[in-house]
């Protein structure tokens, strides 16, 4: 029993480490994942394309709730699926604030589900609160992520409460997309949750201004008010406001994400193609996570 799906990455209009409320959108790069289970092997190993030594407890622990659940003698006959193998693909750096690990987790989670010809028996927003629920389960989320797990899933923008895993909006939205990934890495979990917790005034805003549909003035709030509590340069959101009115860090960090006019982002990766790191440009994604 095989199966493969790809998930979206995803950028922020609103982090949702102050409030619990977050907002994100999906953008059109994937991490694919491939799933092989077995009636005669037990346990669940994991790989990732590239990285022998990468972290694989998040896309293990999916496939393992997606069998527990789904892998029983009532779908797959007799005997029951007893283990298996995920091996994810990424063109979305790791650790990099583009929702990598979210993508990873929704791929798994519909390949599994696809491997046992069951992808009928989740709503999408079900199989992104269980990888949410997975992702929580091995720690490597601070807020559980399930604004980055649904727009990765759903696609287009969602604005959601993390805390009871409720989509509150969802919009289709039609933007090219620039992404300036420095060098480093920054860990989600690793972040300052109560330094964020400070900028909660802002947060609000940047809610209200999101659910009124204002999602690109939403994100240049948010990335002002993020920069500040996570202590990120704010120079390459000035240099992006003077071009396009959504320009914001893009998770906990280091990326930073800017939508609009094509022409208008050229004008910025102008500016950021002078700093360390990769630059890309890319639209938006309203198809969510898929099946291959």
């Amino acid at each position: 029993m095989e199966g493969t799906a790809a998930a979206p990455a995803a950028g922020t209009v609103l982090n949702a480490l102050a409030t619990g409320r977050g907002s994100a959108f999906a953008i059109d790069e994937y991490t694919e994942a491939t799933v092989e289970l077995s009636t005669e092997t037990e346990g669940v190993t994991g790989e990732v394309a590239g990285v022998p030594d990468a972290d694989t407890r998040l896309v293990e622990r999916c496939v393992e709730y997606v069998v527990d659940a789904h892998g029983g003698p009532e779908v797959v006959g007799t005997p029951p699926v007893v283990g298996g193998h995920v091996r994810t693909e990424s063109e979305v750096p790791m650790a990099a604030g583009l929702k990598s690990s979210s993508a990873a987790a929704n791929a798994t989670v519909m390949a599994t589900l696809d491997a046992l010809d069951a992808t009928e028996r989740m709503t999408r927003e079900d199989m992104a609160r269980l990888g949410v629920m997975a992702a929580r389960d091995v720690g490597v989320t601070a807020t559980g992520a399930f604004d980055d797990a649904s727009a990765s899933m759903l696609g287009g923008v969602t604005v959601t409460d993390n805390d009871t895993d409720d989509v509150l909006a969802r919009d289709e939205v039609d933007w090219d997309v620039l992404v300036w990934t420095p060098p480093e890495q920054a860990f989600s979990a690793d972040a300052d949750v109560e330094r964020c917790r400070q900028v909660a005034p802002m947060a609000r805003l940047v809610e209200d201004l999101a659910l009124d549909g204002e999602y690109e003035r939403a994100m240049t709030v948010n990335g002002l008010a993020f920069c500040a509590a996570l202590e990120f340069d704010t120079e390459p959101l000035v240099e992006g406001m003077r071009h396009v009115d959504g320009v914001s860090l893009s998770g906990t960090g280091p990326s930073f994400t800017a939508v609009g006019e094509r022409p208008a982002l050229e004008q910025i990766r102008a500016r950021w193609d002078e700093r360390p790191g990769t630059t890309l440009l890319t639209t938006t994604q309203t198809e969510g996570t898929h099946t291959v």
